[in-house]
């Protein structure tokens, strides 16, 4: 009788964990304001997912132009 090995279920998860943590997950969580966000991109997501967002004075689509998202 010859036995097997198993294949280990540690190269999967590792896989599985280093493709999500390379895209940051946002969720709306209440934060509205610029000075609350650690980046451009997280901005960009509150504006366009997250309700009552106060992060487009001039009301253009560009979250955080002073602060994070600047031309």
């Amino acid at each position: 009788m010859t036995i097997q090995p198993l294949r280990s279920q540690s190269t999967s998860t590792s896989i599985s964990t280093s493709k999500s943590a390379s895209a940051p997950t946002y969720s709306c969580d209440g934060r509205t304001y610029c000075s609350q966000m650690r980046s451009c991109d997280e901005a960009t997501y509150f504006l366009r997912n997250c309700p009552g967002t106060k992060m487009d004075g001039d009301h253009d689509g560009i979250a955080c132009e002073g602060q994070w998202c600047g031309r």
